[in-house]
């Protein structure tokens, strides 16, 4: 038994199914889960001294790799200063002037702890914003775990089989609509039913929590217009792709103004940490300015705006997002030639440091639908026996992956050698 499985055993006797978050327990690719004690740049490294190339980076926010010295550096200065003070800081205001510097659509922005604070607080601010009930939201999407938004989500929700959870009320989750993502009909069908009562649409920009699913170009800029023509909110989950697919988010790629905007993951640099910006008018809705409460003992942590900070500087510099998004091709393009030299269907796409593959015939996939049709037992042979090389993808079909400034070709390499053994060997063993 190694010690991770050893460890394992300990934490189910003490943790819900000995996780702290449900895709970390492998239930979506069976077996046992991998536990960590290090991270060094591109690499992980378990409680067994095993090494792995990491294309989780903690679920995206690092974007430089483990332990940047510019970000370990920044988080020492403030630790040696306090942990916390439930007071305002000086670096609150600096990082909320970084990130406004960057997204001409945040005019305003408050901090929070996490990506689920941030949706749900946005969603409340929508509604107190529009004085409506309803929300539209997409299949396969998912924006936190919040109770309204807990409808067709993605993530381990899609990974566990779960579409909805016991412990929400019917009275809630009756206020969210779903629809397909990148299905722009579907969405002005719901429009045109209960338009007198949407107070938002959600959507990620960039679906990363049912695989990695890219907008179609009409998509993005016809929920806007919906929006305007409804006097809707439109809501980017930027928690993902917020400064991770380029410097303004995937709202600066497509050129579309959302009225507000969360974010998480990379603003903190690795630290838990939340935030949602906006238009000034609607922000101003926020207590202590208008009459929406919104409250955080930790919101603003000193060391997660150390951390942010400091990782914000380092990606704003030049080239940076171009050799980010050249290492993100380079993996794909990489995984798709070993697949199509083995004749089996692949379909892979990146944008900046993001990016996604299925075992699938078709060229893009555009919904959750397409995804779900992809070869899932194959992707968890597939899964299980890179982990074996030393690569760690993530523990799930349903995920996307990340690159960071820390991989280089020679990572790609070794990626590519090993997918060209192991699924090799998938065609072997299935004969």
């Amino acid at each position: 038994m190694t010690y991770s499985q050893q460890l394992f055993n300990e934490a189910q006797a003490v943790i819900p199914g000995g996780v702290n978050s449900p895709v970390r327990a492998f239930k979506g690719v069976g077996g046992s889960p991998i536990f960590i004690k290090k991270g060094i740049g591109a690499y992980l490294v378990d409680v067994d001294d095993k090494h792995y190339i990491d294309y989780v980076g903690s679920w995206g926010p690092l974007i430089l790799g483990h332990c940047h010295p510019a970000v370990v550096a920044a988080v020492k200065n403030a630790l040696e200063n306090g942990i916390s003070f439930g007071a305002p800081t000086e670096l609150e205001i600096r990082l909320a002037e970084k990130i406004i510097s960057h997204m001409p659509s945040i005019e305003k922005i408050r901090m929070v702890n996490s990506g689920t604070e941030a949706t749900m607080t946005a969603i409340r601010l929508a509604r107190g914003y529009t004085h409506r009930n309803k929300i539209i939201k997409f299949n396969g999407c998912y924006h936190g775990h919040s109770d309204s938004l807990l409808a067709k989500a993605g993530s381990g929700l899609l990974t566990l089989g779960i579409p909805s959870t016991p412990g929400i009320p019917l009275s809630v989750t009756e206020h969210t609509l779903t629809a397909n993502f990148n299905d722009l009909d579907e969405t002005t069908r719901l429009f045109d039913q209960y338009k007198k009562d949407i107070a938002a649409v959600i959507v990620e920009p960039v679906a990363g929590n049912m695989g990695f699913v890219l907008p179609k170009p009409e998509f993005l800029k016809g929920l806007r217009q919906l929006c305007d023509n409804n006097h809707t909110v439109l809501i980017f989950d930027e928690v993902m792709t917020g400064f991770r697919v380029g410097l303004g988010g995937a709202q600066g790629i497509y050129n579309i103004k959302p009225d507000l905007v969360t974010l998480g993951k990379v603003i903190g640099g690795g630290m838990p940490v939340g935030a949602l910006g906006g238009n000034e008018a609607i922000m101003a809705c926020l207590a202590p300015l208008g009459p929406i409460y919104q409250a955080g003992t930790l919101s603003g942590n000193p060391l997660a705006m150390a951390a942010g900070l400091a990782t914000l500087k380092e990606i704003e510099k030049p080239g940076f997002f171009e050799n980010l998004s050249s290492i993100s091709n380079s993996l794909v393009r990489g995984l798709e030639e070993v697949a199509h030299s083995l004749d089996i269907p692949f379909c892979g796409n990146s944008l900046g440091g993001m990016f996604g593959f299925c075992f699938n015939k078709k060229a893009h996939v555009v919904d959750y639908a397409d995804v779900a049709a992809s070869d899932e037992d194959l992707f968890k042979r597939f899964f299980h026996g890179m982990l074996g090389q030393g690569i760690y993808f993530a523990p799930s079909m349903y995920e996307a992956g990340f690159v960071s400034s820390a991989h280089q070709q020679e990572e790609i390499r070794l990626t590519k050698e090993a997918a060209l053994n192991v699924l090799t060997h998938c065609l072997e063993t299935n004969a």
